[in-house]
């Protein structure tokens, strides 16, 4: 009988440590396709203290997993080696060598040392980002909205004020200060490379700070679940050179292009999108829709829904319902004529 059971037993064990090696051998080959995820956390562009507290913890925790692992495996294989062949009316004493209750508290020590000594590291790390590095020379105003971000850059003076959508420009090498708040539900902000989770809470103000210190564009997104497209509430940072950004910013600066003033296309913008959407300089002045001022200046639309490209902008003219099911923008019903003007007009606004 224990033979037999010896042999089932052994079976068993073997076919786990081949299906764990396979997942295992699949995760490696997938390793490289994963380092290009946009919402990639381990390898970050920000506070370095934050990525090392991270694989610290990461290595600790596999370390331990293999440890327990190697343990159980040892127990199996060994015990399993040690058991006589006996009848089945045989009983042998169980017999142990040495101390395992010294084992016990060898291991408690050694647990607690460990999860100790990463509090402590949790600490210092959470103390260490608390306040940028230095007092920062931009400020950024986020508001959450169902589902897209409103982007206010404050300046000292009014006139250097401007808004925009979605996308969020910084200096690299330079902290930069970013106040939340919320226009209707609980949003939460978060680029995992340059920054943990902040919350937008309705009512209140909630601050936050990111760096980047290399070039590049980051993938932000929305982290707390905010309605039917919570998942398509996603921004970009991009961080550039300084003189880079100072470019963009006084480009930002200007009222919209006067290529098109007075044009059909500007008529037909004024009659079905002016009553949500700004542009500077034109009388369309809405405050529910983003800032269209320079929308041309943009990568992306929607919220980092699509790519900002002639096609996907007519589409998303006519039919944002389509794109975004429950977003604040309606079907406009507009005809093929009319789409292209307010298209060829919305092209202008670079």
């Amino acid at each position: 009988m224990w033979s037999g059971m010896g042999a089932d037993f052994g079976d068993q064990p073997t076919k786990r440590g081949m299906q764990i090696f396979c997942v295992l051998l699949l995760q490696l080959y997938a390793a490289p396709a994963r380092a290009d995820a946009p919402l990639d956390y381990l390898f970050g562009a920000g506070p370095r203290n934050v990525a090392s507290l991270t694989w610290g913890v990461l290595t600790i925790s596999i370390l331990v997993v293999l440890i327990i692992t190697g343990v159980l495996l040892f127990a199996i294989f060994a015990r399993r080696n040690r058991i006589p062949s006996t009848s089945s009316n045989e009983r042998e004493l169980v017999s142990r060598a040495g101390n395992p209750v010294a084992v016990i508290y060898a291991g408690l020590v050694l647990s607690t040392l460990v999860l100790f000594g990463v509090t402590i590291w949790t600490m210092m790390t959470l103390a260490d980002i608390a306040a940028p590095p230095s007092t920062p020379k931009v400020t950024i105003e986020v508001t959450g909205h169902e589902w897209w971000w409103e982007v206010r850059y404050v300046g000292d003076d009014p006139s250097q004020t401007f808004t925009t959508a979605n996308e969020i420009h910084i200096p690299v090498g330079e902290p930069v200060a970013i106040k939340l708040r919320s226009d209707d539900v609980i949003h939460s902000f978060w680029v995992p490379a340059l920054s943990g989770k902040t919350d937008l809470i309705p009512g209140q103000i909630n601050t936050t700070w990111i760096l980047a210190d290399r070039a590049g564009t980051y993938r932000g997104q929305c982290t707390e679940y905010c309605g039917l497209q919570h998942a398509h509430m996603g921004f970009q940072v991009i961080a550039s050179p300084k003189e880079k950004f100072e470019t963009w910013r006084k480009g930002q600066l200007r009222v919209a292009s006067e290529k098109s003033v007075g044009s059909a296309g500007q008529r037909v913008f004024m009659q079905k999108c002016a009553v949500c959407h700004t542009v500077r300089g034109t009388p369309a002045g809405g405050r529910v829709g983003p800032d269209l001022t320079h929308l041309m200046t943009r990568g992306t639309i929607a919220a980092d829904t699509l790519p900002n490209r002639v096609g996907y902008l007519s589409g998303w003219v006519a039919d944002p319902q389509h794109v975004k099911p429950g977003s604040k923008m309606p079907r406009l019903n507009i005809d093929g004529q009319d789409l292209a003007q307010v298209r060829n007009y919305l092209e202008t606004l670079d």
